[in-house]
């Protein structure tokens, strides 16, 4: 566990924990509005999440080049991710719109 600094762990430690709250958060949100779009950008959320677990695990590794994978499955779910969550805001923008005009 050494490729990282204390103060690093503690950002990528929270970082993750943040991203599942706010995984959470929106998931309720959308219960509470009954606006099933706030539930699926919360789904396009995930693939980030794993990208995050992916770093954290080679780096609680070392870094170590058996786990290089990781990094690739990292960029992929990264770039998942980001797929994703534009889906699901897509979709957010496009209940508003709806709504405005009913």
């Amino acid at each position: 566990m050494q490729a990282l600094s204390i103060p690093t762990w503690i950002i990528h430690v929270s970082s993750v924990l943040e991203w599942t709250l706010a995984i959470w958060l929106i998931w309720r949100y959308g219960e509470v509005t009954n606006n099933r779009a706030w539930r699926w950008l919360s789904l396009g959320m995930l693939p980030a999440l794993v990208s995050a677990l992916c770093a954290c695990t080679w780096h609680f590794f070392d870094n170590a080049v058996a786990l290089n994978w990781l990094v690739t499955l990292q960029a992929a779910t990264t770039v998942m991710g980001n797929s994703t969550m534009m889906g699901g805001a897509w979709l957010l923008w496009r209940s508003v719109q709806t709504e405005e005009q009913a």
